[in-house]
């Protein structure tokens, strides 16, 4: 097998480009990057547990994840060519809840909530794209037909930066009514219903968030092709005895014997930066 895959993977750099090929794909016009700060955003909980806030004495968190982000792109008036985008995050904040009648703590997931806007260059367009993909229903008649780029979120894991109690007025965001303002997509990620927060204990997080923004339109590009792409390693479909498997596999030297100097072609982190300055 593998003398036939051979002339098939020569180095691409010795092919000329056999021809020009033309291929629809998303070009993304214009992006920004953020590094935000959230601080102070309301943690909501569902029915059971609130009930278990309310008799809290500390918390601390855990970790953050971001379950859904809700965006919607529209034109900047007199500003041709721009669009404003409106982005809400929706986290899910899980917290160690201590409690005074218990010295180990109660584990409670709870819903954040953070919308921004910024403004991008997306171009303009005035041709609605319609697919086949989509059948011969209504699923066509959808925002997606629309003429306005579509906006990308990246979003990196986010870093709980502080958690505490305090009173609901002390919190920056508050949702007067979060049993109907929360989506439903969205609150069923959590066991319980949401309701009205009349409790006079409440749980504020500070939030460290790194995204990415994008604006991109469908186009068409011309670009060369030098061949097909073929696969160059075999499928492996031995069923040998795993003792064997387990031999081959090196000695993992560095978990039992950590190096005593740092790592200078490891990149820094901000936290542990290596100290490689007599190198």
């Amino acid at each position: 097998m593998a003398d036939k895959l051979g002339p098939l993977t020569d180095n691409i750099s010795d092919k000329s480009i056999n021809e020009a090929i033309c291929i629809d794909t998303a070009r993304v016009y214009d992006s920004c990057a953020d590094k935000d700060c959230l601080a102070d955003l309301r943690v909501y909980f569902t029915d059971a547990a609130e009930n278990i806030i309310d008799s809290a004495v500390n918390v601390r968190c855990r970790g953050v994840e971001v379950i859904n982000v809700f965006t919607d792109v529209d034109t900047v008036p007199f500003n041709r060519g721009y669009y404003s985008v409106d982005i809400t995050f929706f986290f899910a904040v899980t917290l160690d809840v201590f409690v005074a009648s218990s010295s180990q703590p109660v584990t409670v997931q709870g819903l954040s909530v953070f919308s921004k806007k910024c403004i991008l260059y997306g171009a303009e367009g005035s041709v609605k794209v319609f697919s086949s993909e989509f059948g011969a229903e209504n699923e066509q008649i959808l925002p997606a037909a629309s003429t306005n780029p579509r906006a990308k979120i990246q979003v990196a894991t986010p870093l709980c930066l502080d958690a505490r109690l305090c009173r609901p007025c002390d919190c920056c965001n508050n949702i007067q009514d979060a049993g109907s303002s929360i989506p439903r997509s969205v609150a069923r990620y959590f066991p319980g219903a949401f309701g009205p927060q009349s409790s006079q204990r409440a749980v504020r997080v500070t939030i460290g968030l790194f995204s990415i923004i994008q604006l991109e339109r469908d186009v068409q590009m011309l670009i060369p092709a030098y061949d097909f792409c073929m696969p160059t390693k075999e499928c492996s479909c031995d069923t040998e005895d795993p003792c064997d498997s387990f031999r081959k596999i090196r000695f993992p030297v560095s978990e039992f014997f950590p190096p005593d100097t740092p790592d200078c072609d490891s990149p820094a982190d901000g936290f542990n930066p290596p100290c490689c300055c007599g190198r």
